[in-house]
């Protein structure tokens, strides 16, 4: 069995507020790999990039979807990067992914340029945000089967989107 859904997205996007609110409707459990990569590292994320370099990061991350994807039945929510890796866009085949859109504005604003998140720290992270964002887009819509554009919606109408989509497509 797996996941009821997978989430993902850019930073900003609402992966880990969305994933919780839609998980807490589903009566579903809630996982988000991006705490597996830190509890299996025993360090932030922000330690891992430092310490060890994206590399490192990124086969972490990539072991904490396999280990998701295969043992998880709730609600997943992948780091925002997670779909840079092809085996991971392999793995997702099949399973019912949503993709939580998020325009450059607005993920700037609500990530607040924040430092915790290491892609987007440095001398421009507008710039920087949106330079992500265009690389990753065809990522995202690669494996999603539900997109929703999150930037005018609040988390519970985003959650309303999910599951109206997932029952027309159920």
């Amino acid at each position: 069995m797996s996941p009821r859904y997978v989430v993902l997205g850019p930073p900003g996007a609402g992966k880990t507020t969305v994933g919780q609110l839609l998980a807490e409707r589903l009566g579903v459990s809630f996982r988000d790999t991006d705490e597996d990569v830190v509890a299996s590292a025993g360090k932030s994320i922000s330690d891992i990039f430092l310490d060890d370099g994206e590399p490192a990061f990124r086969a972490l991350e990539e072991a904490a979807v396999e280990t998701g994807l295969a043992e998880h039945h709730g609600v997943l929510a992948l780091g925002g990067g997670a779909v840079l890796s092809a085996t991971t866009r392999r793995r997702l085949a099949g399973h019912p992914v949503v993709f939580l859109n998020v325009g450059t504005a607005e993920g700037v604003r609500r990530t607040g340029l924040s430092t915790a998140r290491p892609l987007l720290a440095g001398v421009n992270p507008r710039s920087t945000f949106k330079a992500l964002l265009d690389a990753r887009l065809p990522l995202y819509r690669e494996v999603a089967a539900i997109e929703v554009s999150t930037d005018a919606l609040e988390p519970e109408q985003v959650v309303a989107a999910v599951l109206a989509h997932g029952a027309a497509s159920g």
